[in-house]
């Protein structure tokens, strides 16, 4: 209930200030930021988020637009689950995701995405086997890792190669 109230509050102060005379520029700037939080809040809520193509070209890569050079467009590290429902493996993986989305919520997401749904990020991605896994940093190369693997491996690579501390 608190959730709704502060969204619809963040709405309504968008759309009513100053009268509507925003810059666009601004009203974007704010429709990005009460997405940020959104989502920020959707995964302390529920864990893991689920992306699908639309979604993944705005909030982690425009392969479309820029399909040779890797640039994140995130404000935090990441971490791509591609699964499939019927996947015995990534159906032991989930739960584990689950746990870390809510251990290091604020700090990483973790994404979803269902590579029967959507077939053509998987294969923009070359995805041959499942689960497979994308460490993404926020600067450099994502790093991908296929199979199930142990929370305390999870664990690992987010302190290693997400949340590097300089």
């Amino acid at each position: 209930m608190k959730f709704r109230t502060l969204i619809l509050v963040a709405v309504a102060l968008v759309a009513f200030s100053c009268n509507g005379q925003t810059k666009k520029s601004e009203q974007e700037t704010n429709k990005e930021e009460i997405t940020k939080q959104e989502i920020t809040k959707q995964q302390k809520i529920m864990g893991t988020i689920h992306l699908t193509k639309e979604e993944f070209l705005k909030k982690v890569m425009d392969y479309e637009k820029n399909p040779t050079e890797w640039k994140y467009l995130g404000d935090k590290p990441a971490i791509i689950d591609f699964y499939a429902s019927w996947c015995g493996p990534c159906k032991m993986v989930a739960p584990i995701l689950e746990e870390l989305a809510t251990e290091y919520a604020g700090k990483i997401y973790i994404y979803k995405i269902d590579t029967e749904a959507e077939q053509e990020l998987a294969a923009a991605f070359n995805i041959r086997s499942i689960p497979s896994i994308l460490f993404v940093p926020m600067k450099g190369q994502p790093q991908m890792a296929q199979g199930a693997m142990p929370k305390a491996s999870f664990k690992e690579a987010i302190e290693s190669v997400l949340l590097i501390k300089k």
